[in-house]
Formats: structure tokens, C-alpha cells, sequence
């Protein structure tokens, strides 16, 4: 079976996580932090606002199931990619929009669709498109943390109940 990888940021990663490890043909999504300059950074350095990272899910998914544009569409609709740093109640620069690429197609890709997304919202959005860096795993408690918690998400604009209702993710 050939893989690929995407990597995006949309607040909280504990959300994101959550949505994209529903999305069939996804096989994995693990949060973790990128972009920024500290090497191996943890969650408290991370929000201590010093090292520049995001809050990041990487999803590994098989191309023959699902496209890259599609998991774009889904990014799109769970969280208001016009916030800068935050989203809902989470407020710092770790909680920006982001999308990081893993290659020229997906740089294109990604620009073509927060074009295409763009009429859907009202204010400029302000999703930070770049190539992938460095992604640190996070620690382990962060790791499929609503599964191990047992509550669904809370921290993202659009309700999971709207995205199953849309049809971009199962239960």
C-alpha cells in the first residue's frame, strides 16, 4: 500500500487529531509541533510563546482512498481559518492556521484550495502555507487524547456533529 502525509494546524491539536482519525482512508493522525525554531520542543516550551511552533497533526493517509484536496476540504471546515493565532476559546501563536507541505504538488494544492475556500468567509484568511519542516511527536498523554478521555471536542468552530452531517468524517 503506498502512503502519503499531510500536516496541518487548526488550534487545539487535540481536535484536529480527533477529525482527522475519522476521515475514511486516513490510517493515522499523531499531534506533535512544527514550524518553529526550537529542536524537541515540549507542550509547556511550545506554550511558553519562545520557540515559534505550532500545535500540529500529521495525517497518514492512502492516497488511493482519499485525495490530498479532500483532506484540504476538511481542514477547511472544522475551525475559522481567518483567526490569527487562536481558535474558539485557545488563544497564542501555537494555535495558528497552518499547513505545512510535503511537496511542490502539495505547496500548489494547498494555495489553489484556500483560494478556492476564500468566498466562504467573510475576512481574509490567514492560514500560514509553507513546506514542512521538523515535526516533533508530542508527549504521549497528548496522544489520541479525546479517545483516551472519552469526551469529543469542544475547542473548534465547527461542531463534529456538522462535519458528520456534511459527510467528511464518521463516527
Amino acid at each position: 500500500m503506498t502512503t502519503d502525509t499531510a500536516t496541518f494546524g487548526a488550534g487545539c491539536f487535540w481536535g484536529v487529531e480527533y477529525v482527522f482519525r475519522r476521515v475514511p482512508g486516513v490510517l493515522n493522525a499523531e499531534v506533535g509541533y512544527g514550524g518553529g525554531l526550537t529542536k524537541d520542543p515540549t507542550y509547556r516550551e511550545v506554550c511558553s510563546h519562545t520557540t515559534g511552533h505550532a500545535e500540529l497533526t500529521r495525517v497518514t493517509f492512502d492516497p488511493d482512498q482519499i485525495g490530498y484536496d479532500q483532506l484540504l476540504e476538511v481542514f477547511w471546515a472544522m475551525h475559522d481559518p481567518t483567526q490569527v493565532d487562536r481558535q474558539g476559546p485557545d488563544v497564542g501563536d501555537q494555535y495558528r492556521s497552518a499547513i505545512y507541505t510535503h511537496s511542490a504538488e502539495q505547496l500548489e494544492a494547498a494555495a489553489a484550495s484556500r483560494d478556492r475556500a476564500q468566498p466562504r468567509f467573510d475576512r481574509p484568511i490567514a492560514t500560514e502555507i509553507r513546506a514542512a519542516g521538523e515535526f516533533y511527536p508530542a508527549e504521549d498523554y497528548h496522544q489520541a487524547y479525546y479517545e483516551k478521555n472519552g469526551h469529543e471536542p469542544y475547542c473548534h468552530a465547527v461542531p463534529v456533529g456538522v462535519l458528520r452531517e456534511l459527510g467528511l468524517i464518521h463516527s
